[in-house]
């Protein structure tokens, strides 16, 4: 029975040491990727056109809150009490709208990023699953990312993936 568990024990621990032995790390500088990647560029394009075009929308509405400031400081003292209130209510309503697209710009700014990268980001990813893969990594770490504390020396695959994105490195 001892001869038995003793067996069990030496198998368990023989079976747990060549696992390990054929383990093979890599690892990738993913923020290094994206940025070689040609797509990326594109993404940023879009993105910026479209944060302008909200920083434009921004500047009208702030243009028409300076002029109706301006007007109703102008006039201010000539102004029936109604007409005073009614301006002053105008105005804050316009504070009120702005910050409301300020926020709401911000939200969509920030679906904007993620519908314009996530394609980009899914297919680094598909790239990076492909080349372990092929090549029989059993982690890949991402050093871009500053997660790893210590690593064991292993392949770095920036050359492997981008080949597999087809991306030429000069």
């Amino acid at each position: 029975m001892k001869y038995l568990v003793l067996a069990l024990a030496v198998s368990v621990l023989s079976f747990t040491a060549s696992a390990q032995s054929k383990m093979k790390f890599g690892h990738v500088n993913s923020q290094e990727l994206l940025e070689a990647m040609p797509e990326k560029a594109e993404a940023d394009k879009t993105l910026e056109t479209f944060a302008q075009s909200l920083e434009q929308q921004l500047q009208a509405m702030s243009q028409e809150w300076e002029s109706k400031v301006q007007d109703f400081r102008a006039n201010e003292a000539v102004m029936s009490d109604i007409i005073k209130q009614t301006k002053a209510e105008e105005i804050q309503n316009l504070e009120q709208r702005i910050q409301a697209f300020q926020q709401n710009a911000q939200q969509s700014l920030g679906q904007k990023e993620a519908e314009v990268y996530q394609p980009i980001l899914d297919k680094a990813k598909e790239a990076v699953d492909a080349v372990a893969e092929k090549n029989g990594f059993s982690y890949i770490f991402d050093t871009s990312a500053g997660t790893v504390l210590y690593q064991p020396e292993s392949d770095d695959i920036m050359e492997l993936v981008k080949k597999e994105l087809g991306i030429t490195t000069p």
